[in-house]
């Protein structure tokens, strides 16, 4: 017990560290799914349309790779998750895995918790801390997303299904997480190990759920992300799979732990291989350096969105089958700002796939502030290199590699929607509905850096503006709210294409309000002082 000691105090610290993150998470996923599910279960009013929809997600090889097949054609259920099941379970797995990995090997790589471990407090209670609070995270949310599907009119035995399976799949990937925090003595490492694990769960499923005839569907039970499909939420109710999950969760726990009793301090099962003596001469500037240290997941990012866009225009065939039902195209038509609705559902996913890209360019962006933190600019700022052309290293990263994310999602998903239907220039046409996204992502990049150069402990706040927007996205259409609460979002000033009309005005507006920002981010930052 004695190795325990601290392990409250640590939850607390944790809590305390992630009271935005957590509370601002469990909103929008629970949202996400609940609301969505309400709003789908409105598209489907008569068996007839479930069944027709349902066949159209099981015979479209994209679909079933991206979201896998629905068991229960005529189940309601069914058919309104299968889609914001499989995003909410993903979101909740990535979560936890680092959730474990920031509060143990990134606290390790910084050296607080050495100051930590000087103080009263047992060898196993970080670790174990940081399981409580991923594990507690991920039984919290899977808990409040049952609720609300069954608020949302879902059965109750299914909708608690789906949420255990949510949090089983969690406490498994919390556990990847604690044993990938041993491996590797970099933080980013750990992170990136725990959540390609959690990519190849995906595509083993993804191969398992797509295969002609079904004829791998065997594969399926050797990826814990098939294991929660195996529970057949509201086609079934199988509640067996749920120990596999379980059983993972422990036996990684069981490896994790004893890592963490034979390495050293700081160190990791795998050592890093020595460096050169000295840097080569492609890393003679700040923006070499910057693009060597993000390099790999700027790479990551760019074959995710290689695929997803080949899958989304490899659906556009498809879409008029999947969404006939009225109701079904008035809403995709009200998101998608469009008439025709494959432009409508491409405008939608093109927005989303945005979305996402902004989550990169933050983390990109917000790079400078774990250096800032990590004590790791200062000696960077000691050398002849100054504040401004710092923050631009990095700064071009966020910029640059969030326009080349839109451009690889849009000529992958041009090359396979022209494939698939006979429209003139639709190549073209999705290349730049993809670009012009850019603007309204930059914009959300420029409030993270007008807060790191101003206000750098609120730095979170372009994390929180980005939620907002995605927020008002999400439920503005749904709930029709007024459009100016809607034009507050920057995505909404985004023209509506393929399909709608191309108006530079927005975009040049939008192009000055980051400019702006970026601005001020970077006249704070060379006025203030480093923390």
């Amino acid at each position: 017990m004695r190795s325990l000691v601290g392990t409250r105090a640590l939850i607390r610290l944790a809590l305390r560290r992630d009271r935005i993150l957590l509370p601002a998470f469990l909103v929008i996923v629970v949202g996400m799914v609940a609301s969505g599910t309400q709003a789908t279960i409105a598209f489907y009013p008569n068996l007839q349309s479930r069944i027709e929809a349902a066949t159209v997600v099981n015979t479209t090889s994209s679909t079933l790779a991206m979201f896998g097949p629905i068991h229960d054609v005529t189940s309601l259920g069914a058919v309104s998750v299968f889609k914001l099941g499989m995003m909410g379970l993903i979101a909740i797995a990535i979560l936890a895995a680092r959730l474990v990995v920031r509060h143990t090997r990134a606290e390790e790589e910084t050296g607080r918790l050495e100051m930590i471990g000087a103080t009263v407090v047992g060898r196993r209670a970080p670790l174990t801390a940081a399981l409580v609070v991923a594990g507690g995270m991920s039984i919290v949310t899977g808990g409040a997303a049952a609720l609300g599907l069954v608020a949302a009119g879902l059965p109750r035995e299914g909708s608690a299904i789906l949420g255990a399976g949510f949090a089983a799949l969690g406490l498994a990937c919390a556990a990847i997480g604690a044993l990938t925090a041993q491996v590797t003595m970099s933080a980013r490492a750990a992170a990136g190990m725990a959540t390609g694990a959690i990519g190849v769960f995906y595509l083993v499923r993804a191969i398992a759920d797509a295969g002609p005839d079904g004829n791998l569907a065997w594969l399926s039970w050797a990826s814990p992300i098939g294991w929660y499909q195996q529970t057949r939420p509201y086609a079934g109710n199988r509640w067996w799979p749920l120990a596999l999950p379980l059983v993972l969760a422990v036996v990684m726990l069981v490896v994790a732990y004893a890592a963490a009793a034979r390495r050293d301090f700081a160190a990791g099962l795998l050592a890093d291989k020595s460096g050169r003596a000295t840097a080569s001469p492609s890393l003679a500037t700040p923006l070499a350096l910057a693009w060597r240290l993000q390099r790999g997941s700027f790479f990551i990012w760019a074959s995710s969105f290689l695929v997803v866009g080949a899958v989304i225009g490899g659906i556009t065939s498809s879409v008029s089958g999947f969404l006939d039902s009225p109701p079904v195209q008035d809403l995709m038509r009200r998101f998608g700002g469009v008439e025709n609705v494959t432009d409508a559902f491409l405008s939608v996913e093109l927005g989303m796939m945005a979305v996402v890209v902004t989550v990169y360019g933050m983390q990109a962006a917000m790079r400078l502030r774990a250096e800032e933190t990590g004590l790791r600019a200062e000696p960077m700022l000691a050398t002849p290199v100054t504040r401004i052309p710092w923050v631009w290293s990095h700064l071009t990263i966020a910029l640059a590699g969030s326009a080349a994310l839109m451009a690889i999602a849009g000529l992958s998903a041009g090359l396979t929607s022209a494939a698939q239907v006979d429209i003139p220039h639709q190549f073209w046409r999705v290349v730049e509905a993809a670009i012009i996204q850019v603007p309204a992502i930059w914009v959300v990049i420029g409030i993270g850096i007008a807060a790191f150069g101003l206000a750098p402990r609120l730095v979170i706040a372009g994390w929180v503006a980005l939620v907002f927007f995605v927020l008002l996205g999400e439920f503005g259409p749904l709930f029709r709210l007024d459009q100016w609460l809607m034009n507050l979002s920057p995505y909404a000033h985004t023209p509506r294409m393929p399909g709608g009309h191309l108006t530079t005005g927005p975009l040049v507006w939008l192009i000055g309000i980051a400019a702006a920002l970026i601005a001020a981010g970077l006249v704070g930052f060379r006025r203030r002082d480093l923390d």
